[in-house]
């Protein structure tokens, strides 16, 4: 985190979601509704009104399409069963699909957002910004996973060896 903390970094503070993941977000058939807006219930409510970057909604969203490819690979799925002899071939899938959902859910957020002030101007600046959103919200889910569901932890334990 050291080089988020020694870097004055661009884009405004907003007021975000601040438990955003694919729960919280409903296809209508038409368009996509996001939901629950109260944000962690965990955290103090002072805590959860305080301005914040933009890009901690995104992190944890990228950290749910991680969540979803790593349930199917793990067997997390009701009524996905797995056969042993695919789960080197599933896993390759799994990262493939993890990494074109990321790829492509930013491009469609960053030119949506183009025309607002509230993300960082450059891309060195957007990706150091982001990847330390996505570092804070793997360790976040790994005490959680641990705390109550150490089976899971798993996940965010692939998030944070990657990040490194």
């Amino acid at each position: 985190f050291r080089p988020i903390r020694d870097r004055s970094l661009g884009g405004l503070r907003i007021r975000i979601h601040g438990d955003l993941h694919l729960n919280q977000v409903l296809h209508t058939g038409k368009d996509f509704v996001f939901i629950d807006f109260e944000g962690d219930l965990s955290r103090p409510l002072g805590e959860r009104r305080i301005k914040r970057s933009a890009l901690r909604d995104v992190a944890s969203m990228l950290c749910s399409f991680q969540y979803a490819a790593c349930a199917v690979l793990f067997g997390r799925v009701p009524g996905v069963r797995l056969r042993p002899e695919g789960a080197s071939e599933l896993e390759g899938w799994s990262d493939s699909w993890y990494t074109w959902a990321s790829a492509e859910f930013l491009k469609g957020y960053r030119s949506a957002a183009a025309a607002g002030s509230f993300l960082p101007g450059n891309d060195d600046e957007f990706r150091l910004l982001l990847d330390g959103f996505l570092l804070e919200e793997a360790v976040d889910q790994l005490a959680h996973d641990l705390s109550g569901r150490p089976d899971w932890a798993r996940i965010p334990l692939r998030g944070i060896l990657k990040l490194l």
